[in-house]
């Protein structure tokens, strides 16, 4: 990790649907965690468990229904001011799931890319706004010759490398990239993610990388959290959380993984989730705990004792 500055502080976020219905929705429940000025913070977790909607909030694009999102000591979700949020959308951008859905197919790639840069007026001209788009451009991977060109004219990859390029246009701080490669083929998933790493380290970034990927978020993050139906269930370094995973969920997931072996493949038995094990009495105090150094578990003080009995062996 490159600095134990606390860039974002997520404290008791809570985000519902639909409240008070029938078919009430918490897809955020009441989750706490920090990202650190220069990391990655890998999340992960089934479809449906939060992890999308989490970012989505971080980021104010659901307001959420409690809690907080502390961005370099202000409240993202208070009462703000259009040219203060205006500064936070600057500072905290966004790459999403799809490329094919994400831009306009109406916009030529240099206005996609140049959307932010107008918005924010970050350049004086025509002249310096191409410019920026150009350098962005080839920043991403690609040339020039690709900014009067339409979206529907690239590939996956490629349409992602341009959103990449439109997140970067207006010198973000903290980027949530969305489950950024699972529309892609495979042979450019490693392409993107590299990619990633080399402009994190050449603009000092900090990412929230979202994705059900196990075996790519250990590559790309310094710390991964794990998610499960609206909770945080274990947060940990990423070395940490392959070695000692605690939470039955995580293991669950872990297990999950394919290896590149075909003999232990076939003998090797998958561990199935039963959330029926983690049954707390009314008035038990479950939250989130520190088992092992910077090695959180969403526990019970009864299943407390067990992790740290497990680690200890």
């Amino acid at each position: 990790m490159a600095t134990k500055e606390k860039l974002i502080e997520v404290k008791h976020l809570k985000q519902y649907f639909n409240i008070g219905r029938a078919n009430e929705v918490r897809a955020v429940d009441d989750i706490t965690f920090d990202i650190y000025k220069g990391e990655t913070l890998g999340l992960v977790g089934e479809s449906g468990c939060g992890k999308s909607t989490t970012g989505r909030t971080i980021i104010r694009l659901y307001n959420a229904t409690s809690g907080e999102v502390i961005y370099k000591g202000k409240n993202v979700h208070g009462k703000k001011s259009a040219k203060e949020l205006k500064h936070f959308h600057q500072k905290m951008q966004m790459i999403f799931q799809d490329p094919y859905a994400s831009l306009n197919p109406r916009l030529k790639v240099a206005d996609c890319i140049a959307e932010g840069i107008d918005i924010h007026g970050l350049a004086k001209n025509n002249e310096e706004r191409m410019n920026r788009v150009y350098e962005l451009l080839e920043t991403v991977g690609l040339s020039k010759e690709h900014a009067n060109r339409y979206p529907h004219e690239f590939s996956g990859g490629q349409r992602q490398r341009i959103g990449i390029a439109r997140a970067l246009a207006v010198n973000p701080d903290f980027i949530i990239a969305d489950e950024p490669i699972s529309a892609l083929d495979v042979s450019i998933q490693a392409q993107v993610v590299n990619l990633l790493k080399k402009l994190q380290k050449e603009h000092d970034l900090t990412y929230l990388f979202i994705a059900h990927d196990l075996s790519m978020v250990k590559y790309i993050s310094d710390r991964i959290g794990v998610m499960y139906f609206g909770k945080l269930v274990e947060l940990a370094d990423a070395e940490e959380l392959y070695a000692n995973p605690l939470h039955s969920y995580t293991q669950s997931l872990l297990s999950a993984i394919p290896l590149p072996d075909p003999d232990y493949e076939r003998t090797r038995v998958r561990k199935t989730y039963d959330p029926s094990i983690h049954h707390y009495e009314p008035g038990e105090e479950v939250k989130m705990r520190e088992v092992a150094p910077h090695h959180f578990v969403y526990c019970s003080e009864k299943e407390f004792t067990q992790y740290q009995q497990a680690l200890n062996k």
